[in-house]
């Protein structure tokens, strides 16, 4: 089934990357990459693949571009290594990857963040999404709440659109 295909079919399913970024996580203490992946499981979009990475610029980027050279997966959702301690590079390493960055994820984000969750220290929070080529690509704060809330109110609800524009 060719890519257009995919995405056009009845079920929307989206083929998915999850990658966790962080040096102390396991797979049985990552609830936040487990989460992302059973919230895209309950919509019918599909795990292709789910690793979790230290916080390393150079790894980052090598796993975010497998994702987006392999045909078979439409959207990378990262968690993790966003925040603002000398560690967190998740945003330096995909920023200058993208094609188009999706400014209003990461404000509606922090507003949401702000008005339902944290309030003032939602300043600290940093979240990004956009495209590199055809894939989507999402990155989100690292706790379980914020995962939350970034599939529930952004992530799923235009996940298939977003993939769908990619592929006009």
């Amino acid at each position: 089934m060719n890519q257009t295909n995919h995405i056009n079919n009845k079920f929307h399913s989206i083929r998915c990357k999850v990658i966790t970024v962080s040096d102390t996580r396991t797979e049985e203490t990552d609830k936040s990459g487990r989460a992302m992946a059973d919230f895209l499981m309950k919509q019918n979009h599909e795990i292709k693949e789910y690793i979790i990475i230290k916080d390393n610029m150079e790894e980052i980027v090598k796993e975010v571009m497998l994702a987006v050279e392999d045909e078979h997966i439409d959207a990378v959702l990262l968690n993790g290594g966003t925040g603002i301690s000398p560690r967190d590079v998740t945003i330096e390493a995909i920023s200058p990857l993208l094609t188009k960055e999706l400014t209003g994820f990461g404000e509606i984000f922090r507003m949401l963040s702000y008005t339902e969750d944290i309030g003032s220290s939602a300043i600290l929070s940093r979240a990004i999404a956009g495209t590199i080529k055809t894939t989507a690509v999402f990155a989100t704060p690292g706790s379980t709440g914020a995962v939350r809330l970034a599939m529930k109110k952004l992530i799923l609800p235009e996940l298939t659109h977003i993939v769908s524009e990619l592929h006009k």
